[in-house]
């Protein structure tokens, strides 16, 4: 299932009209203003879907991510289409949502793709790359730049279609229980880290973990792992990880634009008639933009709120650990490359498409920014 099919093809496009109309209709009214209301009521669903996420439920950003995804497929369907939504640990582990769309016991998933790794190692580069694309050049990527039609092949024999639905931006370094001075200072260091971060992280002489958000706080203050990422100061404040370590550390290097996903299980989609599959897309396109504003909106604020009321200790990466985590970076991705056709091709379209864009992320982004 490809976005451009649905732009290029009539029925597309009048699934787009769909997108509007089943939210409201407007009527002139003899002052000349429009009077816009629902266009019906809601009818019985047509079809009752699980989505089930790896977060857990209602928590800021991602949790109640999935509930807008889930909302906005509802609403747009006119209720034809109803989501009910299971958080990580109600209906299967928060590690498994990708396994149970595939299966068929929920047809939707909410989570990263990083964690399916082990069953597909070039998940982890649609997620994003350590020192790679920013969150706009991401979804450029994807949606511009052939990045999505190179991700849902990867899933297809796994009967699953991925879209994008949301990104953190540009995240935090993580919380440390001890400082970061140079690189010998991560030699031993335990730390929860998903993706290729982790690996990169292995050889630094670190040692990773992958362990649900849920997990983080009482893990970290008990000494099970010495560090961990989440997110950025919007989620961490809410974990309350400032009451577990001393140290901030900034920027996330490992997660410069990470890309969230819903997979949706395509036997399930299959059964949709066209304009019910494309209010899913659209829908999906919706919920990414939200989720990046989102983040971008709130995070500022929490931020503020950490160091002014909870006197938390904002470090940044030594540059020589940042030079030594950025060449073992490019380690990681040739292994990958080399041991996965899927991988290779993936990072070798994401490399071009950044040959393309970077000059002018430079002239604009950058400069633009070091002048403010």
């Amino acid at each position: 299932m490809k976005r451009r099919n649905f732009i290029n093809q009539t029925g597309g496009l009048a699934a787009l009209g769909l997108v509007g109309s089943a939210l409201s209709a407007c009527r002139p009214q003899q002052s000349g203003q429009s009077e816009c209301g629902p266009l019906s009521e809601p009818g019985k669903p047509e079809f009752k879907w699980k989505m089930v996420t790896a977060w857990p439920r209602d928590f800021p950003g991602l949790g109640t991510g999935a509930n807008k995804l889930a909302d906005y497929i509802q609403r747009l369907s006119g209720g034809r289409i109803a989501v009910k939504i299971y958080g990580g640990g109600e209906l299967i582990p928060p590690f498994e949502v990708f396994d149970a769309v595939s299966r068929g016991t929920a047809e939707l998933g909410h989570g990263a793709s990083y964690y399916w790794k082990g069953k597909i190692p070039a998940a982890q580069i649609f997620a994003g790359v350590p020192f790679g694309l920013t969150s706009q050049e991401q979804n450029a990527w994807l949606y511009y730049g052939g990045g999505l039609e190179l991700w849902q092949e990867a899933y297809a024999e796994f009967g699953v279609i991925p879209f994008p639905v949301g990104s953190s931006g540009t995240q935090m370094g993580g919380w440390f229980n001890r400082e970061i001075n140079s690189v010998d200072d991560l030699v031993g260091l335990k730390m929860r880290i998903p993706g290729l971060g982790a690996e990169v992280l292995k050889r630094a002489g670190g040692t990773p973990t992958t362990i649900p958000g849920a997990e983080l706080f009482t893990a970290l203050q008990t000494g099970t792992i010495d560090a961990t990422e989440w997110i950025g100061p919007y989620n961490d404040l809410a974990f309350g990880l400032f009451r577990a370590a001393k140290y901030y550390y900034y920027p996330g290097w490992h997660e410069p634009g990470t890309t969230l996903e819903l997979t949706v299980n395509s036997a399930a989609f299959s059964e949709l008639p066209e304009d019910l599959q494309a209010i899913v897309e659209i829908a999906s396109q919706a919920a990414n933009m939200d989720m990046l504003s989102e983040f971008t909106a709130r995070s500022g604020p929490s931020l503020q709120r950490l160091i002014d009321e909870h006197r938390v200790e904002l470090r940044q990466f030594p540059a020589a650990v940042l030079k030594k985590l950025s060449g073992l970076t490019a380690e990681v991705i040739a292994d990958l490359a080399a041991s996965d056709d899927h991988s290779a091709r993936a990072h070798q379209s994401m490399t071009d498409f950044y040959q393309q864009v970077r000059d002018w992320t430079a002239i604009s982004d950058y400069n633009y920014l070091t002048s403010r």
